[in-house]
């Protein structure tokens, strides 16, 4: 038998893997016949004489064979001697964490004569109720509000999803989870990088700033989000200035994250108030031109940062 599990989302992948490999030890109970393998450097006859080999156990071998794919002389000679292994009693497990092109003569075999199931980055629903069922494992709650945030926060990377809910979880200790608290603990996934790009603008690096706007756009990042994050980030900025120039600690700003506030004061040293006074004027009158249609919300990012 043939398995192959592979997708960009590997948390699930991942969580399948070990799935499989928990119910193959509960009934093979000596383990000598679990064997990995690293694909990548995987010289085929090693494999083949390992698959092969008896066992002393009667028991079925599980082989797993991690990233094969860029191993062209393996799969090149497993093709030539399928027939071996399409219809042994072994399992022989392909798990793949990286891209695969779905020409590739070893992906459209695995398609063919392998139990293979894809695992696709969840998006809304599908997304919702997957943190729902991971809360519920802890025995915790989420309100609607609070889950939009989250996933807006987060977004559809499930291993750093999974590291929140767990924060999220300590923290409440059996009461529902608020909007307030995934704005107090969760860190948006965006917003280590627009601090960046708002770095480069201070330090008058448009070409950078450009560069990453245009990193984020092409990951599939939404226009009208990184636009959202860049007005939020300039007017903490301009806040956080104005309580520092009238003896004020930015730390008496209680609804905004720790970490956004020391990142904000860093750059408001960056900045004249003055100047900051202006950059948000321009974010106003682009913001004002992207709702009533006189400007894409893609332009609108490039001419902003050209302009700022």
């Amino acid at each position: 038998m043939i398995i192959f599990l592979y997708g960009p989302d590997t948390y699930r992948s991942r969580q399948k893997l070990n799935e499989i490999v928990e119910h193959y030890k509960k009934i093979h109970k000596s383990g000598l016949n679990l064997k990995y393998f690293d694909g990548e450097n995987l010289n085929f006859q090693d494999f083949t004489d390992e698959v092969r080999q008896s066992s002393m156990f009667k028991e079925k071998k599980l082989a797993i064979l991690n990233n094969v794919f860029s191993n062209s002389g393996f799969k090149e000679k497993f093709l030539k001697e399928r027939k071996k292994f399409v219809g042994s009693e072994n399992i022989i497990l392909f798990y793949e964490k990286e891209k695969i092109s779905e020409d590739d003569s070893f992906f459209l075999f695995l398609k063919k004569y392998s139990k293979s199931q894809e695992f696709k980055p969840l998006e809304d629903q599908k997304l919702k109720n997957w943190v729902k069922k991971e809360l519920k494992n802890f025995g915790a709650k989420i309100n609607e509000k609070a889950l939009d945030k989250f996933i807006e926060f987060v977004g559809n990377n499930l291993w750093q999803m999974a590291n929140e809910i767990k924060k999220l979880v300590s923290f409440k200790n059996g009461k529902i989870i608020e909007e307030k608290d995934v704005e107090l603990l969760v860190k948006p996934k965006i917003e280590s990088d627009i601090f960046e790009t708002i770095d480069a603008v201070a330090s008058k690096n448009r070409k950078r700033a450009l560069q990453l706007l245009k990193t984020h756009l092409e990951k599939g990042d939404s226009p009208f989000y990184l636009f959202s994050m860049i007005n939020f980030q300039f007017r903490n900025i301009l806040i956080i200035k104005d309580l520092i120039e009238r003896g004020i600690s930015p730390y008496s700003l209680t609804d905004l994250h720790l970490y956004v506030i020391k990142k904000s004061i860093l750059l408001s040293k960056k900045f004249e108030i003055s100047e900051l006074k202006k950059i948000y004027q321009k974010i106003f009158q682009v913001d004002l031109d992207i709702k009533t249609g006189k400007i894409e919300p893609e332009m609108a990012l490039d001419f902003l940062i050209t302009e700022l």
